[in-house]
């Protein structure tokens, strides 16, 4: 497969650290590789508490941080190969689940970055046949980067 076309905005609404944008732009390829996916339009945003609380209100009806949320749009053609969305990290999540999971913040990151991108191309993880298979296209993406399995117990 040639190289993803690729339309990445990426935005820092947090005083938190964060991925640089070159870190953030090498996932998002990562996984659009790895999902076989050409072309993606996708914006990424790292918010604090405060921003992941009010749109996981919002617009899933949860009165508190999440982790990521993902916001995929609807593309012209139904079986299009474009995937488009605006993916939402909460740092001030990441970091206490980092945290408490004993990882590094970035690695954490570049996990919830793939996550995102495959929520935006229409992998879930709500019953556990669709868990299993989004884990491990997660699992080759990560590997890719020469991060280990964040299933891992």
């Amino acid at each position: 497969m040639t190289a993803a076309i690729l339309h990445l905005s990426v935005q820092y609404a947090t005083t938190r650290p964060v991925p640089r944008r070159d870190q953030v732009r090498r996932w998002v390829r990562g996984a659009l590789r790895v999902i076989d996916r050409p072309e993606a339009g996708l914006t990424i945003r790292f918010v604090d508490a405060d921003e992941g609380r009010a749109l996981n209100r919002q617009f899933r009806g949860k009165d508190y941080a999440t982790n990521v949320l993902t916001f995929p749009y609807e593309v012209e053609e139904p079986q299009s190969p474009r995937v488009e969305a605006d993916i939402v990290i909460c740092m001030p999540v990441v970091q206490s689940e980092a945290r408490t999971q004993h990882k590094d913040v970035m690695i954490h990151c570049a996990h919830l970055v793939i996550h995102g991108v495959l929520h935006a191309s229409g992998r879930d993880h709500e019953d556990p046949k669709e868990a299993e298979a989004m884990e491990d296209e997660e699992r080759r993406v990560l590997a890719r980067f020469r991060i280990a399995d964040p299933y891992a117990s």
